[in-house]
């Protein structure tokens, strides 16, 4: 299956970014790609004061829109992440969702790990508008199985375990890393997260400055089972495209079997951590 990871320098303005996600997936859709993948909050991004009132539901407009495309071209397309409203909670959800050839919803992942860290530019806190998640979600996707996860999720590694051992065999890790964090642990994380769990990593991401001043680090990557970059975008819009190997993923499991040889199972240790209680 060819795969492409989109890479979109998203504004808080809605229409433009959805100019910019349609050109871009029919594009990578001519080209062949039959998987495509947006990036983290890609219909709007870039000020937290018009989060609220871009929110909507799911399925809503976005899904709508995104289902309508898929259908059209007769891909597959994960929808990065939008923000869902989180009703009675007075927050919103960042989610991801996958849509089917057919048109169909098939997939919803709401983001289980929020960045409220102190990076180097700035301190962040995706909690003062943003509900966590709480629950792994894989969907078929022909003959893949994804795992769903997005952004700050990448720096904890049970999560794809829990996603390793529910079949998945790509890691879906839609962003919009800083540029801080971006240019030492981007590309370490997600090759560890395909390495240790001998999956493909479809990683799209936000890149460039932001409405609100900050820096995303971009270079979107598709990388192989075996930590290998098989394909990464440069600093501009556009998509990175490359095939997904399947046989060539079960010679790696085969021969290094460390999924099925582990010594030690999952414990009550991995599923009471974090925010991966009661899954």
């Amino acid at each position: 299956m060819l795969a492409a990871v989109v890479q979109m320098s998203s504004t808080p303005e809605k229409s433009g970014n959805f100019e910019v996600a349609e050109k871009l997936i029919r594009a990578a859709a001519s080209r062949g790609a039959e998987l495509i993948s947006l990036p983290e909050l890609w219909s709007c991004h870039g000020r937290d004061t018009v989060y609220r009132e871009n929110s909507e539901p799911v399925p809503g407009p976005t899904t709508d829109f995104l289902a309508g495309l898929a259908e059209k071209l007769g891909v597959y397309i994960i929808g990065g992440s939008i923000l869902e409203d989180a009703p009675g909670s007075g927050k919103l959800y960042n989610t991801s969702t996958v849509l089917s050839p057919e048109g169909e919803l098939v997939a919803v992942y709401r983001k289980i790990h929020l960045f409220d860290v102190k990076a180097p530019d700035r301190e962040y806190l995706e909690s003062r508008t943003i509900s966590p998640g709480d629950r792994v979600v894989t969907a078929e996707t022909g003959p893949f199985t994804l795992g769903l996860s997005v952004c700050y999720d990448v720096r904890f590694p049970e999560l794809y375990r829990l996603l390793a051992e529910r079949g998945a065999d790509v890691m879906s890790i839609p962003a919009a890393f800083t540029l801080q964090t971006g240019k030492d642990h981007w590309e370490l994380l997600l090759r560890a997260r395909a390495v240790e769990n001998q999956s493909f990593v479809l990683a799209p991401a936000q890149w460039g400055q932001k409405a609100d001043g900050r820096w995303t680090y971009g270079r979107s990557m598709i990388i192989d089972g075996w930590g290998t970059v098989l394909a990464v975008c440069p600093d501009t819009d556009g998509f990175a495209l490359a095939d997904l190997d399947l046989d060539r993923l079960g010679r790696f499991r085969r021969e290094f079997p460390s999924l099925e040889n582990r010594r030690i199972g999952r414990s009550d240790a991995l599923s009471g951590s974090g925010g991966l209680r009661n899954l």
